[in-house]
């Protein structure tokens, strides 16, 4: 057994420790985790930023490019009396941006306009013919192949942005130039708004080649900008997409690193309290599983001695060798004693096992403390004389009715002056004194015994548990009457605790509510 304990000890010691490094470990891992993945948070704000520029670049640019593929199928380089006469009739909802359509005929010497559709005929179409003619046809890299390939030009003249798409046709060993003129202002104030209402305006701009907003507002500078060229059409400008401030994403990368550390931190705390808790509790266990060993001892010993008195005397009677009436008389009286000492023991054990397992119930009636005290003190007198001990009551004037179960403080009362007379010296006396106070009815019983150490004051009232001191040790006794008393006091509205008696001795005091 004692080699079992130490290997137990042994275990505990040595597995606290390693637990406490096995969370010191993990909350190390996740902090270091916790820092990575701030990193990572980081990283995917960027690339999910980058990712929405692309989509808003992307989607005007697919946009443009519908646009020209519905022109390209309604418009026929071959009708030149009725040039795009089919686009016009779609022209409002298929291309909205389109504002005309120009035929150039690229093998005629000139290289001159052959064809015009347009939604508004003025003199603006005059000059846009003339500016396409003379500038834009050298921009626009006609002699390079494949010539039917869909392609734009973005450029500006004297501070206006133009955008056309161009592409080429053979008739009858001629080439054609098809080119669309997309309205800029038309894009900014109409399309624009459309295509980017799913963002907040000042997350988002589109700006010029010198950087000049043609769209939205300045963003703000509190945060990361990342920027995307158009890629297809509007390639001189870009679209502008700013990050959360980075005084943002530190606030928020602190208060989810301080989030994570107090739940470290708590989890550590909570895994150590356990772990603290199952020690406690294992040390206790066996505390208690040693004061359960002994109990079982003392209530073998406490009942092994009486019966062999009884055992004894009684074959003494029967055997008929007793010398006078005087011994057989002294013989029945010790087994009679004997008897109730036994019976009181028996009864203790069993009320403290109701009390254990919770099936002790009380019949709380209001009734009279005084004569309660006064009965539980006549059991006890016969085996006071016999025990040469004195017992004196002191009952207080006036004293209130109470709310009591009358056998239990009968049981609590008798234990406390059997705990009395056990350790009262022959010839002297225990007094029992019952007085009120404001409160509570107290019963205070007053030994001049060797009394209790003050470090065994407050665990007296345990169970299984007696005093240290050496005459405690030499008398009888189960350690589970106090804890009784304890009970009952408490199932009472009252408590139980001892007090030194001066000079010597001990007062014990049971109180029950008023």
């Amino acid at each position: 057994m004692a080699d079992q304990t130490r290997r137990e000890r042994l275990l505990t010691f040595l597995l606290l420790p390693a637990i406490v490094v096995a969370v010191l470990v993990l909350a190390g891992v996740m902090f270091r985790s916790s820092f990575q993945l701030e990193k990572l948070r980081e990283q995917s704000v960027v690339e999910a930023t980058l990712l929405l520029a692309n989509e808003k670049a992307d989607r005007l640019d697919k946009n443009i490019i519908d646009q020209d593929n519905a022109v390209r199928s309604t418009v026929d380089v071959n009708d030149r009396t009725s040039f795009g006469a089919r686009w016009l009739e779609s022209a409002a909802i298929q291309t909205p941006t389109v504002r005309a359509v120009f035929l150039i005929d690229l093998s005629a010497p000139g290289r001159d306009v052959v064809a015009v559709a347009s939604r508004a005929p003025g003199p603006e179409n005059e000059r846009f013919r003339r500016l396409c003619v003379e500038f834009m046809l050298n921009e626009m890299k006609i002699d390079l192949p494949p010539y039917d390939q869909l392609r734009h030009l973005h450029t500006a003249y004297r501070g206006q942005s133009y955008l056309v798409s161009h592409w080429q046709s053979e008739v009858h060993g001629r080439r054609y130039l098809t080119v669309v003129w997309h309205d800029v202002p038309r894009i900014v104030h109409d399309l624009f708004p459309a295509l980017y209402t799913d963002i907040q305006q000042s997350r988002m701009n589109v700006s010029d080649a010198d950087g000049r907003i043609v769209f939205g507002k300045p963003l703000a500078r509190t945060g990361p900008v990342l920027g995307r060229q158009f890629e297809t059409t509007l390639y001189k400008w870009s679209v502008n997409v700013s990050m959360a401030s980075s005084e943002e994403l530190a606030q928020a990368v602190q208060r989810r690193r301080v989030l994570e550390m107090v739940l470290v931190a708590l989890s550590s705390l909570v895994v150590i309290s356990g772990l603290i808790v199952i020690v406690v509790a294992a040390a206790q266990e066996r505390r208690l599983a040693n004061l359960k060993s002994d109990f079982v001892a003392n209530v073998s010993h406490e009942l092994k001695t009486p019966l062999s008195l009884v055992r004894m005397f009684s074959e003494l009677l029967q055997s008929g060798r007793v010398e006078s009436d005087d011994k057989r008389r002294q013989y029945l009286q010790i087994i009679v004693g004997e008897s109730e000492r036994l019976a009181a023991l028996i009864e203790n054990v069993l009320d403290f096992a109701k009390v254990e397992r919770g099936r002790q119930a009380y019949h709380f009636e209001q009734g009279n403390l005084a004569e309660v005290v006064a009965r539980a003190v006549d059991v006890c007198r016969l085996r006071a004389e016999r025990e040469h001990v004195e017992i004196a009551l002191e009952l207080g004037a006036e004293l209130p009715p109470v709310r009591l179960d009358e056998r239990a403080i009968e049981i609590a009362v008798i234990n406390l002056v059997d705990n009395a007379m056990k350790y009262a010296p022959d010839g002297d006396r225990v007094d029992v004194v019952v007085r009120a106070n404001a409160t509570s009815v107290e019963v205070r019983v007053l030994d001049r015994g060797p009394g209790i150490v003050p470090e065994d004051r407050k665990r007296i009232f345990e169970r299984f548990v007696r005093g240290k001191g050496t005459q405690a040790k030499q008398v009888r006794g189960s350690g589970i009457g106090l804890a009784l008393v304890k009970h009952i006091a408490e199932a009472h509205g009252g408590r139980a605790w001892v007090e030194a008696n001066a000079p010597r001795g001990s007062v014990f005091v049971l109180s029950v509510a008023r």
